[in-house]
Formats: structure tokens, sequence, C-alpha cells
């Protein structure tokens, strides 16, 4: 049995950063992962560019149980420091819409940066090494199908439940349980909303459509653009909305925002009298959204014709579409999982397992789920950070 200082197992983003900090400290540290190769959801990230993080890493924008656990990880290793870490390596990148930071080139420079970061301090990498067993006595011995290894401390980097065809499982929820420690419940986040019934009707025929929108789930409301698919609503505002979204409940979409629709309506209809309603509903929507639209809540007449009461309604649903979903596109389309190793089991400022001395737990697999737009990328390398400055 190989020894080390140091085992972290999951070599992605969280697993790639604890390995490097673990490293810089002078521990001999293993990191390991069944794929055959490492940092494969940075690699389609971003569309291939990877986004990184993004400049509002604030700790209200982050899910959790404990809405209070995450700030001291992004206090202690900020977006600036990746930045900078980024700048170090000659990778140019640039800023999206709302703070979101995107390699110029490809998601290939982080990985590669990583990599060599970890090479630099003597991290032994090992893929298609399939962890086959965990046990604990006075040290972590670690079996796999490819050898055995001990560690004075183990770090679950696994990540969460989601795109499992990237080969994402409960590994590392597994693991937990196996230890003792709670869990709160998993479920998809990011994820596209399903719909059926008439709303389902309407929504097929209008796949593709893309606009901007204010999606509102609970208290939550995210301005950003809305696609409808075959099965229901996806796009940013969506996705956002989704993570805030219970089963049984309804999401709010505002079509029109920053506008009032029906004040809108209305003054159409003394401007433009002879033109028809679908026409000037082209004004505010997308064509094909407005004609579906049109059709089902207005009768075929020119605006002049139509009394105010409809115009009205139609306004109104414009600015507060009410929706509740049947479902969600589950874990094959979610970007992330929300719930995760139930985070009053750790420590906060080391990620360590508080009855399990040794076993550090970080990044997905942990029940802190951010935003959209490079959130979770920074809190995969604030979680690896600490918890590689203790392990």
């Amino acid at each position: 049995m190989t020894s080390f200082d140091v085992v972290v197992i999951g070599a992605g983003a969280a697993g790639m950063f604890a390995a490097l900090r673990a490293g810089q400290r002078g521990r001999r540290v293993l990191l390991v992962d069944h794929a055959d190769e490492p940092g494969k959801k940075i690699l389609i990230s971003g569309g291939g560019r990877c986004n990184f993080t993004n400049t509002g890493c604030v700790p209200d924008r982050f899910l959790s149980a404990n809405r209070h656990f995450a700030r001291s990880a992004l206090a202690r290793y900020t977006q600036q420091d990746f930045v900078d870490l980024v700048r170090r390596h000659g990778i140019a990148f640039h800023e999206k819409t709302l703070g979101q930071l995107f390699c110029d080139g490809s998601a290939r420079q982080i990985v590669a940066m990583l990599l060599a970061e970890c090479a630099a301090v003597g991290v032994d990498l090992r893929l298609r090494h399939r962890v086959t067993d965990i046990t604990r006595a006075e040290r972590f011995a670690i079996a796999t199908d490819r050898g055995a290894f001990s560690a004075e401390s183990l770090v679950l980097a696994t990540g969460g439940l989601s795109i499992p065809k990237m080969g994402a499982t409960g590994f590392a929820h597994d693991v937990a349980r196996r230890f003792g420690l709670p869990l709160v419940a998993p479920r998809p986040g990011l994820v596209p909303l399903t719909f059926d019934g008439a709303v389902l009707d309407l929504m097929r025929p209008l796949a593709g459509v893309a606009l901007p929108v204010l999606a509102r789930a609970g208290r939550a409301a995210f301005p950003e653009a809305m696609l409808f698919t075959h099965r229901g609503l996806s796009g940013p505002a969506v996705l956002q909305a989704s993570s805030y979204w219970q089963p049984g409940t309804a999401v709010t979409i505002d079509l029109a925002p920053g506008l009032d629709a029906a004040a809108s309506l209305l003054a159409a209809k003394r401007a433009r009298p002879k033109a028809e309603a679908r026409t000037i509903l082209a004004d505010l929507l997308p064509q094909r959204l407005a004609q579906a639209l049109a059709g089902l809540h207005l009768p075929p007449r020119v605006m002049g014709e139509l009394a105010d009461a409809p115009l009205k309604s139609l306004g109104a649903l414009l600015n507060r579409w009410t929706l509740t979903p049947a479902d969600t596109e589950g874990y094959a389309k979610a970007e992330v999982t929300l719930g995760g190793i139930d985070t009053e089991a750790l420590s906060q400022q080391t990620m360590m397992a508080k009855s399990v001395p040794g076993l550090f737990c970080i990044g997905e697999a942990v029940d802190v789920t951010g935003w959209l737009g490079g959130y979770n990328f920074q809190w995969a390398w604030s979680s690896g950070w600490v918890a590689g400055e203790a392990a």
C-alpha cells in the first residue's frame, strides 16, 4: 500500500485545486480519478470556453440550508485571487454579461493551468483508477482497481449527480453516509423546466424562440433570456429560477420586462386602430410568440375593433405569466446538483468533517450551489483552496 499525506478523490475543478494547494504546502499528494482525463466538466463549460468565475461572487448568490456557510471560503480565496492566477499563466479572458468571465480561447487552457500548478508541486495524478473501498483506522485506506493507498487526510471532490453522461455519480454522497455524515436531499439545479397539458401544447410549436424576460420563483427574480423548448422552458433566466423552484409551486414570467404591456396595447389601439393585434404584439415579442398569444387570447380583429378589457387582460398576462411546471429535465440536463453533504457536519473554515478528523468534503458534493455564470466554479476554487490549506 503506497502512502501519501493527502489523497484527493476527483480530478475536477475542486479536486485539482485542493491538490495543488496541499502540494504547495509541501504535502505529498495523490490525485485520483476514474475518468480517462482530468477536468471534463471544465472542458465542456461555457461552450468550451469555461466561464471560470464571476466578478459578483458574494455569499447571498449561493443556495444552502446554511446560507452563511460559503462566506468564509469565498472570503479566503476570492474571484480576484483566481483571476490573478489566470493572468499569471497568460490566459486571455473577457467579461460577458453580468460579471461572467470566459477564456478568449479554450477551456483547455484552464485545465492545463491547473495541471501545471499540480505538477510544479509534485502532485501524483492517477487516472482510470476506480475507488472500490475506503476505510479508516489511524489513517485512511483507499482501495482501487489498480492498487491501494493510505493517507492521513482524504478529500472528497467527486461532484454531484448532474450530467451523468460525463461520469457523474453519487460517490461522494455514498462515502459521506458511510462515515455518518448527513445529507440534504439532492435534486437537479440550474435545469430546464418541463410542462404538460395545454401549456405544453402552446410551448411545443414555439421551440427555439428566445426572448429577454424576468423569471421569478419564490422571492428570487432573474432578468435574462428565456428559451422555449419541445418540453417547456429553458434559457438562463429559467435555469436560474429553477434552483429556487419547488415542485407543485408556480413560476412567474414577465415577457415584457420594464414595460407596462397593458398600457402599451391600449396606446397602440389609439395610434394604430387598423393594425392587426398580432402585428402590434410582434412589436413587443418575437413574431411566433406574438401570433400564438394573439390567436389564443384575442378575437381576429384589428386593434380599433377590440374592447379595452381583453387588451388589458393580455397585457397583464404578458407582465405576469404564471405557470406551474410539471417537473424538470432532471440530472441529465442539470448544470449542478442542489443539496448534498450537509454543511452542519463540516467546518466552515476548513471543509473538514467535524466528526471524522482528516475527511474533507468540497465542491458540488456539498450543499452549496451557486447561481449560473461562474459561481459554481468559484465555489470549487474557494472550497478546494481552504481544504488544501488544512489537509
